[in-house]
């Protein structure tokens, strides 16, 4: 099993606002190295186009405007009868399309000031003052392809009608158009390209999270970028070293007990024929010991064999453990839970519990087994009404073959691995094995595995 040490819990700084701000995931904060220089440069190209380009274009535009109306006017001083007026008129209208009416006594008011809510009105009045220095009127609200000129004449009003797709320029909305849509197809290239090059990153770890719980991945081939082969491929050469290693371990284990047995088995036929006396006595709680010593190291060497995982209905299981434990009218009870499956080893997962149940009927009358499900995770609790074990030795007594002293008896006590391979389980499957004081009285081990 891989060993997977919990960290201590600690208290983190609270990170920056911009940290809280930027994205977490590597395919949000690659998107935005993409975006954010793409949105800088359009605002920039924006701010430069409307600024220099549109206000240049505008007030050209309007030069020209205002430089027809002062031609139509020169011409119009020199009209000598209606005929001429006439002709002036049509020549307007034919070579600058402008339609011109004439308003005879007509006056504007001598207060009223030409509008410059839009940049088009502030451009259209200064060139019509430059040009014309009268009095002028600007509507450019009223009529919705038009824009109303109104000029004083000695003789009456000028009104002036220009075609309002005379004085803007429809390049500001190609310009806009083609740079708002072109961003968005590169960005949608640059999400397909990025989503592709981060699957292998995500691929891997959840690779590498899988193979932390105890869960074997099929098919996990190398992909991707160059580096990301590396990483993936290192990766694999630490699975296979450290399966390597397991496997070796469990082999030595399992060959030294077995080993032992042999001269084991010669000891108690020897004590059998041995004469009654204090000599054989001793050496008999010697063989006892290491009988038990023996079981251990061959228990151990189970939990580490290569058990599959497999969907497993991990209420059953801690069902199936409390009732085992119960046989012979000893006090286990078990509240019940929902069905809750889960990809484990369901053997190890069964010794595991039934060494913390046995562990507290060791010590105790009475033990209770519970589990919840909580997010991420499920914890299954078993606790006792036994003496406990002092808080600064909860942590040590996960030692191998670490024993207090009211568990020295070969008789009562075993070799010190029940809560060593419980917790070495519970680390093979991702998760933890705790101690905490119980609400019987006694101690509360707690099994935490991920979901």
């Amino acid at each position: 099993m891989v060993d997977q040490a919990q960290p201590a819990a600690a208290t983190l700084p609270r990170p920056s606002l911009l940290k809280r701000i930027l994205p977490r995931r590597l395919l949000g904060r690659s998107l935005l190295i993409i975006l954010a220089p793409l949105v800088l440069l359009q605002i920039a190209a924006t701010w430069f186009f409307f600024d220099r380009h549109y206000d240049v274009i505008t007030k050209r535009l309007a030069q020209g405007i205002a430089g027809g109306v002062a031609t139509i006017i020169e011409m119009l001083k020199r009209a000598e009868t209606p005929e001429d007026r006439v002709y002036v008129f049509a020549l307007a209208e034919r070579t600058l399309q402008f339609r011109l009416s004439l308003e005879e006594g007509a006056s504007l008011p001598p207060d009223i000031k030409p509008p410059r809510d839009t940049l088009l009105e502030e451009h259209l009045s200064n060139a019509l003052y430059a040009r014309l220095r009268r009095l002028f009127t600007i509507d450019a609200d009223s009529l919705p392809l038009d824009v109303e000129i109104r000029v004083q004449l000695p003789q009456g009003v000028l009104r002036v009608l220009v075609r309002r797709e005379q004085l803007f320029s429809d390049t500001t909305y190609i310009f806009v158009i083609w740079m708002v849509g072109a961003s968005i197809i590169l960005f949608a290239v640059a999400v397909i390209f990025m989503r592709n090059q981060v699957r292998p990153i995500r691929r891997l770890a959840e690779v590498a999270d899988s193979f932390g719980k105890g869960r074997d991945v099929k098919n996990f081939r190398l992909e991707g970028a160059t580096e990301v082969r590396q990483a993936a491929s290192a990766f694999l050469l630490m699975r296979a070293r450290i399966k390597r290693q397991i496997e070796q371990r469990t082999a030595m284990l399992a060959g030294v007990s077995h080993d032992l047995r042999t001269p084991l088995t010669r000891m108690k036929l020897e004590l059998a024929l041995m004469p009654p006396g204090p000599t054989r006595d001793s050496l008999a709680a010697d063989a006892a010991e290491m009988e038990h010593m023996i079981e251990g190291y061959l228990a151990f060497a189970r939990g580490e064999g290569p058990e599959p995982p497999a969907e497993t209905d991990l209420t059953a299981l801690v069902a199936e453990v409390a009732e085992q434990a119960a046989r012979g009218g000893r006090a286990v009870s078990f509240a019940g839970a929902a069905p809750l499956r889960l990809t484990l080893r369901p053997a190890a997962i069964k010794r595991a519990l039934a060494n913390l149940v046995e562990n507290g009927l060791r010590h105790g009358r009475r033990v209770e087994l519970a589990l919840a499900q909580y997010p991420g995770r499920v914890e299954i609790t078993v606790d006792d009404d036994g003496p406990g074990i002092p808080a600064e030795q909860r942590e040590i007594v996960f030692k191998p073959f670490y024993r207090l002293e009211a568990g020295r008896d070969p008789n009562r006590g075993g070799a010190g691995l029940g809560l060593t391979i419980a917790r070495d389980v519970a680390r093979g499957h991702g998760g933890d094995v705790t101690l905490e004081a119980a609400p019987l009285g006694g101690l509360r081990a707690r099994m935490r595995l991920p979901l």
